[in-house]
C-alpha cells in the first residue's frame, strides 16, 4: 500500500472520529442541560418556607446543634440514629424540655454523654431488620409508637434507603423531620435526581421545608453556575402544625452557627 493511500485513509479515519465525538459532545451537552435544567426545577419545588414557628437553635454551636421550629410543647419523644460522639441535641432537648431520645448507632458503644432521658441501642438504622440492623418501622414499634414525636438522623448516607423503606404512615409520627443529606451532588446524576426527588415528594406530602443548612465538611460542587453542597441538612414541618407560609429568603439564619458557608442562593432565590 502507497504511502499516499495510506495517508489518505488516516485522514478519512480521523474525519470520521471527529465527526462522532462532536454528534457526542452535542448529546453530552444537550443531556447536561436538561439535567441542570431538572435539578433547579427541583430546587424551585423545594425551596424553604417561614411559618409562624420561628426556628430556635437547639444544640451546640457547631456539629451537633440544629435550627428547628419552636413547636415543642407536647412532644415526649425523639428518635436519634447516627450518635457518633456527640449527643448535645439531644441532651438539650430533655434538660430544657423533658424529651427523651432513643439513639441508635452500631460504630459505637454508647453514646458520648450519659444521660437519663436517653436510650440506646448499639444498631445501624437500614432498610432492613437483622443483629446489627433495624428499619424505622421496627425500631419505634419496639419503643415509643407515638404520634408526635421528632426525628433527627445522620446516618452517612443511609437516609436515602431508610426514607425510601419507611411508610407513610410511619414518617406521619414525626412532627418535626431533621435530616442530614450525605452526597447530594449527586442529584446532577440522572439517577440520583430521579431518587432524591422521590423521597423529596414523599416527604411533601405532609411537610415543609423549614430550614436548610449547608454543612462545611464536605465543600460544593458546581456544575454551570448551579451550586450544590455535597453535604446538606434539611428542617421538616409536619403541615397540620402550620397555618400560615411565606418564602424564605434570608440566608444565613441569624442562629446557623457558621455564617462563612452559607447556603447558595440557586436554593431560595427565585425571582
Amino acid at each position: 500500500m502507497s504511502y499516499i493511500k495510506l495517508g489518505y485513509i488516516k485522514v478519512w479515519f480521523f474525519k470520521k472520529v471527529l465527526k462522532y465525538l462532536k454528534i457526542y459532545a452535542s448529546i453530552e451537552r444537550v443531556f447536561n442541560n436538561d439535567i441542570i435544567l431538572s435539578v433547579r426545577n427541583f430546587l424551585k419545588q423545594n425551596r424553604p418556607i417561614t411559618t409562624e414557628h420561628d426556628l430556635i437553635r437547639i444544640g451546640g454551636s457547631d456539629d451537633g446543634g440544629y435550627l428547628i421550629p419552636n413547636d415543642l410543647i407536647g412532644i415526649k419523644y425523639c428518635f436519634s440514629p447516627g450518635v457518633d460522639i456527640t449527643s448535645d441535641f439531644e441532651y438539650y432537648l430533655y434538660k430544657k424540655y423533658n424529651i427523651h431520645s432513643y439513639l441508635s448507632d452500631f460504630s459505637v458503644d454508647k453514646p458520648g454523654i450519659n444521660c437519663e432521658g436517653f436510650k440506646f441501642q448499639k444498631k445501624y438504622l437500614n432498610s432492613k431488620t437483622d443483629s446489627i440492623n433495624d428499619t424505622l418501622t421496627d425500631w419505634i414499634r419496639k419503643e415509643k409508637n407515638d404520634n408526635d414525636m421528632i426525628l433527627q438522623m445522620d446516618i452517612e448516607g443511609f437516609e436515602y434507603d431508610v426514607l425510601i423503606e419507611t411508610p407513610q404512615d410511619i414518617l406521619k409520627k414525626f412532627r418535626i423531620i431533621l435530616v442530614e443529606f450525605h452526597n447530594f451532588k449527586q442529584i446532577f446524576s440522572q439517577f440520583g435526581l430521579k431518587m432524591i426527588k422521590s423521597i423529596f415528594d414523599k416527604l411533601n406530602t405532609d411537610f415543609y421545608i423549614v430550614h436548610i443548612h449547608p454543612n462545611k465538611c464536605c465543600g460544593v460542587t458546581e456544575t454551570q453556575g448551579l451550586q450544590i453542597p455535597n453535604t446538606i441538612e434539611y428542617t421538616f414541618l409536619r403541615k397540620d402544625r402550620v397555618s400560615s407560609t411565606k418564602n424564605s429568603k434570608q440566608f444565613p439564619h441569624e442562629l446557623d452557627h457558621d455564617k462563612e458557608f452559607i447556603l447558595p442562593s440557586n436554593f431560595y432565590n427565585f425571582d
